[in-house]
């Protein structure tokens, strides 16, 4: 895995990351929006940021929409340093589909919902984040927003 390229952003800095990197992209999804000029997560969210520009990416791409919408989420949510692309993917699962929504998600609510998701999809509750870390995903989304 690649470092993150990093832009300053009011106190943190927003990670920005080689469009091979984001989960949920095939090889041939990535060559795609690299043809397009999408080469970083940065650019799919410029180029993915509003639901007209989505939808025209899709038909570009002749996909169904969903999947940029999946591609859009994972990239603003990986914009997070401390989520990043770890924990991008756990948090489009729990619900939480931006970093806008992050930001008004209480800790301890979403921790719940986090370790209700692993103990149904992988029966382990040892893999989930600690509430400490969930807490620094709200505050930076705070800063994000």
């Amino acid at each position: 895995m690649s470092l993150p390229r990093k832009s300053k952003v009011v106190g943190i800095k927003s990670c920005n990351w080689h469009i091979e990197n984001l989960p949920g992209l095939n090889e041939e999804q990535q060559t795609q929006l690299r043809d397009r000029n999408i080469s970083t997560t940065a650019k799919l969210l410029k180029y993915g940021g509003t639901p007209k520009d989505k939808l025209a990416l899709a038909k570009e791409l002749q996909i169904h929409i969903q999947h940029v919408s999946k591609w859009v989420a994972l990239a603003d949510l990986a914009r997070i340093p401390t989520v990043g692309l770890q924990y991008c993917g756990l948090l489009l699962h729990s619900g939480i589909a931006s970093v806008a929504q992050l930001a008004q998600t209480p800790p301890h609510r979403l921790h719940k919902q986090i370790l209700r998701l692993q103990v149904a999809t992988l029966q382990r509750r040892d893999l989930c984040p600690a509430v400490e870390i969930v807490q620094q995903w709200v505050e930076q989304a705070k800063i994000l927003a």
